[in-house]
């Protein structure tokens, strides 16, 4: 098998990974970031209780995606840690703040609005951290020499601020449609209330970010606008599923929401990839300029592919067993 073939598989399985976990992890943190908002400490408890069984497991796809990126292009760990040291481990920071709320806020009583503090900060400084890094991307490197040679705050811009805080009213939207549908009563009239107004603030920053990113970054200008291409097709369908929301939001579905934010997902993640492709490190180097050996990438292939099967499955078993509504009074711990 060819190096070429090599680089798209594992292309592939890291982008996969990514984008498993951004659905996945998305919905986590937001309803952290949506903790400070909700009416009452037995919403909170609904909030926290949908996802305790299933919140660490889904970390499980950021780790898949990150070993799997430094095994397979080891020149993107080499630019992107230098370049984005204080982005990554501010959001490293956000997830332990949120993971130790989750085990302790159950057990206190005296000192719970720390815990939940500590919940709402730790999920919305990951979920900006994480924002802020796509933005980084989106905007690119400055290198030489397979070498970054930019600032230490290179990162932060007005571009990845905005992205950064789109990512955050995204994450917030895939939480309240979440809780839509784990949730009942009072809690889920909440969520119905809030989600329209989640989904707009989404579409606003969607247009600025859609807008502003051809002028940060030029080979975006040139794969959306040197001629009319099939890639428009990717923003379409990010409006239809936006429809979808409101539409199913409107007739009080419970599962469409959620799904239908799914879809919003998807579709702008794909966009983001064909706007960039081939480029793994913008705007300079391609997946193969930062791909390591074949052999070591078909080496590590083929114990990744016996890994994903084991995780899907154990993943949609956790989901299934843990199905049904969360009530106010119950949960799992």
């Amino acid at each position: 098998m060819e190096m070429f073939d090599l680089s798209i598989i594992w292309a592939g399985i890291i982008g996969f990974g990514v984008i498993m976990y951004v659905l996945m992890d998305g919905f986590d943190l937001g309803l952290g970031i949506l903790f400070p908002f909700a009416p009452d400490e037995d919403s909170r408890d609904v909030m926290m209780n949908s996802i305790a069984p299933v919140w660490d497991g889904n970390e499980t796809w950021l780790v898949l995606g990150g070993a799997g990126l430094l095994a397979a292009f080891p020149l993107v760990y080499s630019i992107f840690l230098p370049a984005l040291y204080l982005g990554v481990f501010l959001m490293l920071a956000g997830l332990i703040f949120r993971g130790i709320a989750f085990e302790f806020r159950f057990k206190s009583r005296r000192n719970r609005h720390w815990w939940n503090r500590a919940f709402s900060w730790g999920s919305a400084i990951a979920t900006f951290a994480q924002g802020v890094v796509v933005g980084a991307y989106i905007q690119g490197f400055q290198t030489e020499n397979f070498v970054y040679t930019g600032g230490a705050f290179d990162w932060l811009t007005p571009f990845t601020i905005v992205t950064g805080l789109g990512l955050m009213a995204g994450y917030a939207l895939l939480g309240s449609t979440w809780l839509i549908l784990k949730s009942e009563g009072h809690v889920q009239d909440w969520a119905y209330k809030i989600t329209p107004i989640l989904l707009a603030i989404v579409l606003v920053v969607f247009a600025i970010i859609s807008i502003w990113t051809p002028f940060v970054n030029e080979v975006v200008w040139e794969r959306w606008f040197g001629n009319l291409r099939l890639i428009w097709i990717f923003p379409a369908l990010a409006l239809l599923f936006a429809f979808l929301v409101f539409k199913s939001v409107k007739q009080r579905r419970e599962s469409y929401p959620f799904i239908a934010t799914i879809g919003i997902y998807v579709s702008t993640y794909l966009g983001l990839i064909v706007s960039q492709w081939p480029m793994i490190v913008p705007p300079n180097y391609t997946l193969w300029d930062a791909a390591s050996a074949p052999e070591s990438q078909l080496f590590l292939l083929i114990g990744v592919l016996f890994v994903i099967p084991v995780v899907l499955v154990y993943t949609a078993w956790t989901y299934w067993v843990f199905r049904g509504k969360v009530r106010v009074g119950e949960g799992y711990h």
